[in-house]
């Protein structure tokens, strides 16, 4: 994830920082003659993005400086080529065509900017099997988040519910078809209360936004909230592009054991990642890249950190500030396979894009305690056959399609990319209620109920 340094931090190229796609409607939707044989193959997939006034998305483009008060970090050349950033020109040959500088943040605007070109698009929402919502829900609170005024914090949120709620599209049914993405965790919706010292905006518990999906980087555990990858470096052109790049790094000698990028958090006291950090500084089996700001953040250098990755055979994942982190996704790009230690940093999340068995594609270490817990990491992943390894990095290689973003100018032919991959599962999710409702059953039932078990070590026990 980018630090907090104003200058991208080596050689880049960059275009056009603020050019946004026009919609393109499929031509499908203006027949007025259709042959009785003919299959639309659009049907069940027609999705309508709404015209939002501009101050809920293209203005916050505008104003981009102002997106990270509070920090001292710019924003603005992270714009450029439709939102994943300025190319990466010298990579010293570690990388491979169309990697970017691509700030995480952004992923609002690299979603909407994949959903204009999106084959299934129409003007006319009587068709739409879902509704598409590009509010920049992430940016603009990110304007807001070290503001003590709740209100000026709530306010974008509950105009933009207003707007929603006055147009037909919605009381079709009530929102329920209707999604928006943000690029910043769940959590940062969720305030529970009014007091001003606690973080974040109510969005996602004010009752017409509970009607609604949230698809984020690192879901909560409401149902009406699901996980979608954050965005990484790389946002190949082609298929082509792809299979090159998986059988390079498929090839590569991983001299490392295992290796971690992160910095310290001291005052969470029981968390995994010091730990994490003790036993690979004290392993000459280990690498550590160290992403502390005052120590340089060597983790802001896409090249720095894909060196190491493509080096080591796993890639530690403890949560941080959060559960999730962008580096899982990195670490997939690389070959690396994941290491984790808490269900809630990838199995309980990436429901969409990682397999249901997570044993699949990574390392299960559950630290429930810190306390009481006594493992040695290289022990454990010495432990693992050479057989298992391999077939656990086929599997993460297998894995790159459908965690990357392909460039918004482009659209992959045989893969489906992390966007494909959402936006079917969303659809799939709509028809499932709208089944609901034929049946005479209430949609509402379970559809933003809380789940209290969902992060919890005893669901997965199973990966153990």
């Amino acid at each position: 994830m980018m630090g907090v340094n104003n200058e991208v931090p080596f050689s880049v190229k960059e275009l056009n920082p603020l050019v946004v796609l026009d919609n393109k409607t499929n031509p499908a939707t203006n027949y007025t003659f259709i042959d009785q044989n003919y299959i639309d193959p659009c049907s069940g997939r027609y999705i309508y993005v709404h015209d939002l006034p501009s101050r809920f998305n293209l203005d916050l483009l505008k104003n981009c400086r102002l997106l990270t008060r509070g920090t001292n970090s710019n924003m603005c050349p992270y714009l450029a080529n439709l939102g994943i950033g300025p190319e990466i020109e010298n990579s010293e040959g570690v990388l491979s065509k169309n990697w970017f500088s691509t700030n995480p943040f952004l992923l609002e605007v690299i979603f909407h900017n994949k959903m204009k070109k999106y084959e299934c698009l129409t003007n006319d929402s009587s068709l739409a099997s879902a509704i598409f919502v590009p509010f920049y829900a992430g940016l603009d609170i990110s304007q807001y988040l070290w503001n003590p005024n709740i209100s000026v914090r709530d306010s974008s949120g509950q105009d933009l519910l207003k707007w929603l709620t006055e147009r037909p599209e919605w009381k079709r049914m009530w929102g329920r078809d209707h999604f928006f993405i943000a690029g910043r965790i769940s959590w940062d919706f969720r305030r529970k209360t009014d007091e001003s010292s606690d973080w974040g905006t109510k969005f996602r518990f004010l009752p017409e936004s509970k009607n609604m999906t949230m698809l984020s980087v690192e879901a909560s555990s409401w149902n009406n909230d699901y996980a979608i990858p954050y965005p990484t470096n790389f946002h190949p052109l082609t298929d082509g592009e792809v299979l090159e790049w998986q059988s390079n790094v498929r090839s590569q000698n991983r001299r490392y054991l295992f290796t971690f990028a992160g910095s310290p958090r001291p005052d969470l006291n029981e968390s995994i990642r010091g730990v994490a950090i003790e036993q690979c500084r004290g392993s000459k089996a280990c690498k550590f890249i160290d992403c502390d700001v005052t120590n340089g953040n060597k983790c802001d250098n896409p090249i720095s950190v894909m060196r190491v990755f493509k080096s080591s055979v796993y890639c530690l994942q403890p949560p941080g500030d959060s559960y999730t982190r962008r580096s899982i996704f990195d670490s997939i790009l690389a070959g690396c396979i994941p290491v984790f230690f808490h269900p809630g940093t990838a199995y309980a999340q990436y429901l969409w894009h990682l397999p249901k068995n997570g044993t699949k594609y990574s390392v299960y270490i559950p630290v429930r305690d810190m306390k009481v817990w006594k493992g040695n990491v290289e022990e454990i992943l010495l432990g693992i056959s050479k057989e298992k390894e391999l077939a656990l990095r086929e599997e993460v290689i297998g894995l790159i399609p459908r965690i990357v973003y392909a460039n918004p100018r482009s659209k992959f032919e045989i893969f489906g990319d992390a966007f494909d991959v959402a936006v079917d599962a969303f659809l799939e999710r709509v028809e499932n209620i709208r089944r609901l409702i034929r049946e005479g059953k209430d949609p509402s039932v379970g559809f933003a109920d809380g789940d209290d078990y969902k992060y919890t070590f005893s669901e997965w026990e199973k990966f153990e």
